[in-house]
């Protein structure tokens, strides 16, 4: 605890603006998305995704954004998704810039598909309540927090565009006819595949994938993986290194993820829910929290991310966008 409070009021704010929103208007625009963290501007069957440096927890938007966030996350999810489109089609077309993917647009399933293999975060949360079922799912009694699963589990959630995401059970998405039998068992397919992979490519990092979420569109008919992949933002991460040696001691495991946000919103009375008030995000805290996803960028990848000039940043973005899309 005291370690990552320690981290959380030690760091100079970055003398770098965050991009809280866009506000672009193209030639040729049909229409625009404004997500928890994404902008999205449609151009007929192509659609141009800005990440933004918004940040969301629970659900909701915190009232600061976070310098680098953006980009760091969608140089992130390119790596993933350029490493997993033999495995599962994708939506990218191109990445022209750091905080810019292009790619088709596709008619999005409403359900995310989370899948994992560890008892963490919600999971453990929901376990720790005492159910031992989890969207259906049922659970073998004596886990502890953080302890593998006896096999990935698929636990859907429903897929809001304002408010919380909630627990859905496979039997109850198929009753109610929000995907069909068909196209779910496709989901469920690509959804364990890669977990497989993405498994594979934490590992090479020294890293335990413990959860992620995958988001899936169609298009002239084909099923395809959309949105981001394998980010700190979609996914939790473990260090390999110690976690036999801490679960034997029963100590919390180092993590790589966005989790840490949530923990200090928790801390602070914040996991939103009606009536609770964000706590103050000071300087010192926006900091913070962008100095640890150039960290997450740096384990994941392999080396550092790079500076840049951040004066014609909109600038930037709105020309990568107009060159890609003509």
């Amino acid at each position: 605890m005291a370690n990552r409070q320690s981290f959380l009021i030690c760091h100079k704010l970055p003398p770098m603006q965050a991009i809280k929103e866009t506000n672009f208007k193209f030639k040729g625009q049909t229409g625009f998305y404004r997500g928890k963290v994404r902008d999205v501007y449609y151009f007929g069957e192509k659609m141009a995704m800005v990440a933004t440096d918004r940040i969301s927890a629970f659900d909701v938007v915190l009232p600061k954004a976070i310098p680098d966030k953006g980009r760091v996350l969608n140089q992130i999810a390119a790596f993933n998704l350029n490493a997993t489109k033999d495995i599962v089609p994708n939506w990218v077309m191109a990445t022209p810039d750091p905080n810019v993917t292009i790619g088709f647009k596709c008619e999005t399933f409403a359900v995310e598909m989370v899948v994992r293999g560890y008892l963490a975060g919600h999971s453990w949360r929901e376990y720790k309540s005492g159910k031992r079922k989890l969207c259906g799912v049922p659970l073998p009694e004596g886990l502890k927090e953080s302890d593998k699963l006896p096999h990935p589990i698929i636990t859907p959630t429903t897929k809001a565009s304002v408010g919380h995401d909630e627990d859905i059970s496979k039997e109850e998405i198929l009753a109610r006819g929000i995907v069909s039998k068909g196209d779910y068992e496709t989901l469920e397919n690509y959804t364990l595949k890669l977990y497989a992979i993405g498994t594979e490519l934490a590992a090479q990092r020294n890293l335990i994938l413990v959860d992620t979420k995958y988001e899936f569109g169609r298009h002239q008919g084909k099923i395809y993986l959309i949105d981001e992949v394998h980010t700190p933002d979609s996914s939790r991460y473990f260090y390999k290194e110690g976690y036999e040696q801490r679960q034997r001691d029963g100590e919390q495991q180092k993590q790589l993820s966005k989790e840490f946000v949530r923990q200090w919103l928790i801390e602070n009375g914040f996991q939103g829910k009606e009536g609770q008030q964000i706590p103050e995000m000071t300087d010192k805290i926006v900091a913070a929290i962008s100095e640890r996803y150039k960290e997450l960028y740096h384990q994941m990848i392999g080396k550092q991310i790079k500076d840049i000039n951040y004066s014609n940043i909109m600038e930037r973005i709105e020309s990568s966008i107009v060159n890609s899309i003509n």
